[in-house]
């Protein structure tokens, strides 16, 4: 291999290992957008003890939850994947970008 190749092959992969990165530091929604759409989320998720009364049954908790779970999950209600009724209506109104900031906000705040 020439010197030039070689430099361009290091070039290259310099830049692959720094976009890689800087992706993984890069936010991945906008948390004040995010913050703004759960307002509804704490009827059920902001619960005292994460249980619901009507019916009585357990509430995770979302708050520090891991970003991609939250997407994941999202999504999942969003299109039927997940069965539970009142999470399919809240999700299914949300665009792709909405859930991807209602991760971001709620991956950054502290476990509740």
């Amino acid at each position: 291999m020439t010197k030039t190749k070689l430099a361009c092959a290091l070039i290259a992969l310099t830049a692959a290992f720094a976009a890689s990165v800087f992706a993984a530091d890069a936010p991945k929604g906008d948390a004040k957008a995010g913050k703004a759409l759960v307002y509804t989320c704490g009827g059920c998720h902001g619960v005292t003890g994460y249980m619901n009364a009507y019916p009585n049954y357990h509430v995770p908790r979302i708050g520090g939850q891991n970003y991609d779970y939250l997407v994941a999950a999202l999504t999942a209600y969003k299109t039927g994947e997940r069965a539970h009724p009142t999470m399919r209506a809240q999700a299914e109104s949300l665009s792709d970008e909405d859930i991807r900031n209602i991760a971001t906000f709620l991956s950054s705040i502290s476990a509740q």
